[in-house]
């Protein structure tokens, strides 16, 4: 199967641009896998884009819900279903896990070090994750280049050996202004923490709004290090 998957994504590089592939690529994917490429949506700005590009396609999507995400989150979800009229999967820590790490590490304990961060965002976030993947041949996401650093070199189309899947990214070479713009040409919901400050809006005690001049990812574990501000859900090799 791996093996198969992989020549299936050579084969896709070599058909591919060689410049920024186009949205319409997702339509080239729906169909050559059908029923086996997923959306991951976490509702923001980025992920409604994606969310309107496949509203017509072949796509199935799902959400990680941690436990920990904003009232607004769950909002934007709740209207994202109707407007897109798509059922959206939602996948959850488990809990077994949950339980056992909080009782041992308290409620907050990803403040109190890197290693107990990670390990929260394993539990709540990666771990359901490779569930909500398991059967599917591509993966698609939101991610743009601007997020981070580490995804300034980032290829479109790549192959991810954790998951041993397919990954296309849609949008990212998109700039900040070309999806605030599509968001606002297509009347899309959208999650109104982005009109607050939040940019980047993941779980709420670890996500604040950003100050002028700031990084993109500073409202993202703002007590961290930069170079220590994924979760473990996009790992480049």
């Amino acid at each position: 199967m791996e093996n198969a998957l992989k020549i299936e994504f050579n084969n896709l590089l070599e058909k591919a641009s060689t410049g920024v592939l186009s949205a319409d690529f997702l339509q080239v994917l729906a169909e050559k896998f059908p029923e086996e490429v997923i959306f991951s949506t976490s509702f923001s700005y980025e992920d409604q884009v994606v969310n309107h590009l496949i509203k017509n396609l072949d796509i199935d999507i799902f959400t990680l819900d941690t436990g920990r995400l904003f009232e607004q989150t769950y909002e934007t979800w709740t209207s994202s279903r109707a407007f897109f009229k798509k059922n959206i999967k939602a996948y959850y820590p488990d809990p077994e896990a949950l339980q056992k790490f909080v009782s041992e590490n308290g409620p907050d304990s990803f403040y109190q070090s890197v290693e107990n961060r990670k390990a929260c965002c394993n539990i709540r976030k990666v771990q359901p994750l490779k569930k909500a993947l398991q059967g599917y041949k591509v993966w698609i996401t939101g991610l743009r280049s601007q997020h981070s650093a580490g995804r300034k070199e980032m290829p479109q189309l790549e192959w991810d050996p954790d998951h041993q899947i397919i990954k296309f990214h849609p949008i990212l070479h998109w700039t900040t202004e070309q999806v605030a713009d599509y968001v606002k040409t297509h009347q899309l919901p959208y999650n109104h923490l982005h009109k607050k400050g939040f940019v980047s809006i993941g779980c709420e005690p670890c996500t604040r709004a950003i100050k002028e001049g700031e990084d993109f990812r500073a409202g993202r574990w703002w007590w961290e290090d930069v170079d220590k501000k994924e979760c473990g859900l996009h790992v480049h090799q």
